[in-house]
């Protein structure tokens, strides 16, 4: 590799490597950039020469990045956005005017319930901005936050270093959902009904408990696990056509209610407190007032929990 004299590195270099990393595709990257496909090229070759490394190499129809420049990605992300941060501390932020792509990392109920709201908040006061949701294991979350790969996260309550801030935003309370006609319906619930029956159990995790089974553990109880999905639609309409009962954020059984009608949402017959929800963002982050400013949009989306509505029978 060369060694780089910063005084002659053209800086926008980054920002092209970035992009390409992030889109995995010139093509897409070009797009992004609102240059063309040969500029960027260009710009990729420049860089190739400085690193003397391919830094991305074809696959199919895409670009993959080579171990060199999975190696130093974090790190001109983490540059890419003190310089950002640098030049707009302290500068008025006119979200009418603004033209910038944020990343969220969130949990499908997250999508579901909040992004409609947040999304029609910024078609009215921010059309030019635009929002990517995307998925990182809670593992990652701080790196990713530390890096810039996002600029928040949206999780229950976790343990985080000094680095990262955060917010409660709102509050889940799990219920339970059970198809119209299922054979416990008009019965008598109690928590010996709800282990009588077979159950849809939703993790991004290969295995391990869901919050629901801590509960019932502390209780000496188990439940019976028929099936293990990764999102909570798939789980909806698995139960609408089965005898599974599935346990599930009430404000997502509440909005699904209105695409998939016909089913029931009963109180979990559980001691367990509603989930908080909360926003993190990194620690220099809050310099930027437009991070700081999409915070606030994003202050109080999750809506509570109100009785069904519909087709749907709420027993709450």
């Amino acid at each position: 590799m060369q060694k780089m004299n910063l005084s002659r590195v053209d800086l926008n270099l980054f920002v092209v490597f970035d992009v390409i990393y992030r889109e995995g595709n010139l093509t897409r990257a070009s797009e992004q950039l609102n240059l063309s496909q040969p500029a960027v090229s260009h710009a990729l070759g420049r860089l190739r020469e400085r690193f003397d490394d391919p830094l991305f190499e074809r696959s199919g129809k895409g670009m993959t990045p080579t171990p060199l420049a999975k190696a130093i990605i974090g790190r001109v992300r983490a540059a890419l956005q003190d310089l950002e941060s640098t030049l707009t501390e302290g500068l008025a932020f006119d979200p009418a005017q603004a033209s910038r792509v944020f990343t969220l990392a969130s949990r499908d109920v997250m999508e579901a319930t909040a992004l409609p709201l947040l999304m029609a908040r910024l078609q009215q006061q921010a059309p030019g901005i635009q929002l990517r949701s995307v998925r990182v294991a809670r593992r990652d979350m701080e790196s990713a936050l530390s890096s810039g790969q996002i600029d928040f996260a949206a999780d229950v309550l976790l343990p985080v270093g000094d680095d990262i801030e955060h917010q409660a935003i709102g509050e889940e309370q799990l219920v339970v959902v059970m198809r119209n006609g299922h054979p416990l319906q008009g019965s008598t619930w109690n928590l010996d009904a709800y282990l009588s029956a077979r159950h849809v159990l939703v993790s991004s995790r290969a295995e391990g408990p869901g919050v629901e089974d801590f509960a019932l553990t502390r209780l000496g109880k188990v439940r019976q696990v028929a099936l293990r999905c990764q999102n909570y639609y798939a789980a909806i309409q698995v139960m609408q056509q089965t005898d599974l009962l599935l346990t599930l954020p009430h404000s997502f059984a509440r909005n699904m209610a209105a695409q998939l009608p016909d089913y029931s949402i009963l109180s979990l017959p559980l001691p367990l407190a509603p989930l908080e929800l909360h926003l993190y963002w990194h620690r220099k982050a809050s310099r930027d007032p437009a991070v700081m400013w999409l915070k606030e949009q994003m202050a109080g989306l999750i809506p509570g929990a109100v009785s069904g509505q519909g087709n749907v029978r709420a027993v709450l």
